[in-house]
């Protein structure tokens, strides 16, 4: 039985992973992606793509908040940022899609250096607090600046063409952002084995320690800043073009409590936690939907009708189930089992 992980060379430290069995289950799930369209109806599609651009958006917030220790409530503010970015760069100035992509991260990037900058000696709820009131302020902007962003009407987002190619089937969609969210799982990845990744969590771990070690707090932190709102602005972008449609009204606030019950549900600090957290959390409405089901027509028409409140309140619930019953989330629910199954004649 395999007791521990010694890498003896640069090559081996380089692999992401040297387990058969790991690269397996990548390959199978990676041929269960690429097949998808071909056996999922559309609406079961729409769903999918759906969890893969929240997948993304909790990549970019798990490195902000899982991996350097600073809650964030304003990712709906690099949403904004990211998509209205996108929808005036390619349909108002007419510029290429990857032109607009591109633009879609730096614009939040840049605004995240101007909110992260005051908010260097904060931390906590106090932290929280002041990246909440930036997207109010955001939001704020971009309805006054109507000119520029047509304000409260928004801006109608065409599917982008590529080198040529249209995006204008839900399965040409599909591969679309499914390719952006493997790229964001790679870029974690290996952010998180680099220099960068380990000043992070040093940051979160002990930022003492951090400081006396020779890391710079007030510099990486902002480096935090800037990687998390660029993934987050993409995700943003990427939303926008799936609701064909930007306006303030599509990036609510519950979308920054979704995104922190993701990493609190799928297990703070984990890529594959935010990939779970966020299948289960888009997935849970229509598992709900499911069960209330078979309470009635009166049951159905209140989740129809009060689908926001209910919402509000499924979140609240499960963020309070996890941290009490299980503060590591899914993953660290498959870590007791794994754990489980592997001493099973011992357990008992």
């Amino acid at each position: 039985m395999r007791s521990g992980f010694f890498k003896e060379t640069i090559v081996e430290h380089i692999h992401l992973t040297d387990s058969r069995l790991q690269r397996a289950w990548i390959l199978i799930g990676l041929a269960v992606l690429l097949t998808a369209p071909l056996w999922l109806n559309f609406y079961g599609l729409s769903l999918v793509t759906l969890m893969m651009i929240t997948a993304i958006g909790a990549i970019g917030l798990n490195i902000l908040t899982g991996w350097t220790g600073l809650i964030s409530l304003g990712q709906t503010a690099f949403m904004v940022l990211g998509a209205y970015a996108y929808a005036i760069s390619t349909e108002t100035w007419g510029w290429p899609p990857l032109l607009g992509f591109a633009l879609a991260g730096i614009v939040p990037m840049l605004a995240s250096v101007l909110i992260g900058i005051p908010s260097l000696r904060l931390t906590g709820l106090y932290l929280a607090i002041t990246t909440l009131a930036s997207s109010f302020i955001v939001n704020h902007l971009v309805l006054e600046f109507d000119g520029l962003t047509n304000g409260s009407s928004g801006i109608f987002v065409n599917r982008p063409v590529i080198f040529g190619y249209a995006f204008n089937s839900d399965a040409s969609l599909f591969y679309l952002v499914a390719g952006f969210g493997i790229l964001a799982i790679l870029l974690s990845l290996n952010l998180r084995r680099s220099r960068v990744g380990r000043a992070f969590f040093a940051i979160r771990d002990n930022d003492n320690a951090a400081r006396v070690m020779g890391i710079n707090l007030s510099a990486w932190k902002i480096y935090a800043f800037m990687v998390s709102s660029f993934v987050v602005g993409i995700c943003g972008a990427l939303y926008g073009i799936f609701l064909s449609f930007v306006t303030v009204d599509g990036f609510p606030f519950l979308l920054s409590i979704e995104a922190l019950a993701i990493l609190i549900v799928g297990g703070i600090g984990s890529i594959a936690g935010a990939v779970l957290g966020a299948i289960f959390l888009v997935g849970l409405p229509e598992l709900l939907g499911m069960v209330f089901s078979f309470f009635g027509p009166e049951v159905q028409s209140l989740l129809a009708t009060s689908a926001h409140e209910v919402k509000g309140v499924l979140y609240g619930l499960i963020i309070i189930f996890f941290l009490r019953l299980q503060p590591h989330g899914l993953m660290g629910l498959w870590s007791d089992l794994k754990r489980a199954w592997t001493i099973w004649p011992l357990r008992y």
